[in-house]
């Protein structure tokens, strides 16, 4: 199976129960951001709707994972997790139900990130808000760490957009 096509297969809900497919999101770049509401990473959501509100015309999504693996800094529900998004930080991109990103339980969608894009240190996702980019076609590019600011990623962004 291809790696765009292994990418587009998934299907998961989101944060309001109803399912997204990826496939949805077929043809644009893509940064895939696994996020807790607890972290010391977690201003990093006004930095990603920035991103989101400057390149969403051209192509460009966020797509927020909630995970609560890293110090049970995500431990809300779905309600509590909107509150974040939505009410503190004014997000607009889709945020999905809370997932696994390690481990035995982690989603699949993760395990072809990760395995496509491993890290520093091996393919395990060391803490909340590391970032996956995505080009046009559903091939992972680069892999960022949480320290990275979601405004460090826009030249590489720009880069996949002007990509036909």
């Amino acid at each position: 199976m291809a790696e765009s096509t292994k990418f587009y297969d998934f299907c998961l809900p989101l944060l309001n129960g109803k399912d997204c497919c990826l496939q949805d999101f077929a043809g644009q770049v893509l940064l895939i951001v696994n996020t807790a509401s607890l972290c010391g990473f977690t201003p990093q959501y006004q930095g990603l709707q920035a991103l989101y509100e400057r390149y969403r015309d051209h192509g460009f999504s966020v797509l927020a994972f909630p995970c609560n693996q890293f110090a049970h800094q995500e431990p809300g529900n779905a309600d509590a997790i909107g509150d974040v998004c939505y009410g503190r930080f004014a997000v607009s991109f889709p945020v999905f139900a809370k997932l696994e990103v390690n481990g035995p339980n982690a989603h699949p969608l993760f395990e072809h990130l990760k395995s496509s894009k491993p890290g520093w240190l091996g393919p395990r996702i060391s803490w909340n808000f590391t970032k996956f980019l995505i080009d046009r076609d559903g091939i992972p590019r680069r892999r960022y760490s949480p320290r990275t600011a979601p405004q460090k990623i826009a030249p590489a962004i720009e880069a996949l957009l002007q990509r036909s």
